[in-house]
């Protein structure tokens, strides 16, 4: 199935969308593992993870060396989010830690603060979570994935 991609939508200021890009980046700079962010308007499925699982695959996240890499998936008119980790990265923190992480995304979007926040704040946890088990090794580790939005229909 292909998912057409766009360049940009207007879910975040141009500010918002360096933020978003930045705490990937310093977050991936204490691990070798990837975080990937998908933004789209409505979920096709009724399940989230569902979706962030059928996104994971079409972007081949699951391509990474130590099979530790993280989609942050969003549905924004919808209301809907997920966190899609790969087999080493979910064997290391198990169901329990995303849905946790699912239920602070939630209560920071609750809170008021805003997508771009929440998203931002998640990135930092997961990224505390990837160097406690996958750290940074400045002689083997490489950017497997990049690091940019992308964005759904």
């Amino acid at each position: 199935m292909r998912i057409p991609f766009i360049s940009r939508k207007d879910y975040f200021t141009p500010h918002e969308k360096n933020q978003i890009v930045e705490a990937i980046k310093e977050a991936e700079k204490q691990t070798s593992g990837e975080i990937r962010v998908f933004v789209e308007s409505r979920c096709r499925f009724v399940n989230p993870l569902d979706r962030a699982e059928e996104i994971f695959w079409i972007l081949r996240m699951n391509k990474t060396a130590q099979r530790n890499a993280v989609l942050v998936y969003v549905a924004i008119k919808d209301k809907q989010l997920a966190l899609y980790g790969d087999q080493g990265i979910h064997e290391k923190v198990g169901e329990s830690y995303w849905s946790e992480k699912v239920r602070e995304m939630i209560s920071h979007i609750g809170q008021r603060v805003s997508h771009a926040e929440a998203i931002i704040r998640i990135i930092h946890n997961i990224g505390g979570a990837l160097h406690q088990h996958f750290p940074y090794n400045r002689d083997t580790d490489k950017n497997e994935l990049p690091d940019d939005i992308v964005f759904g229909s």
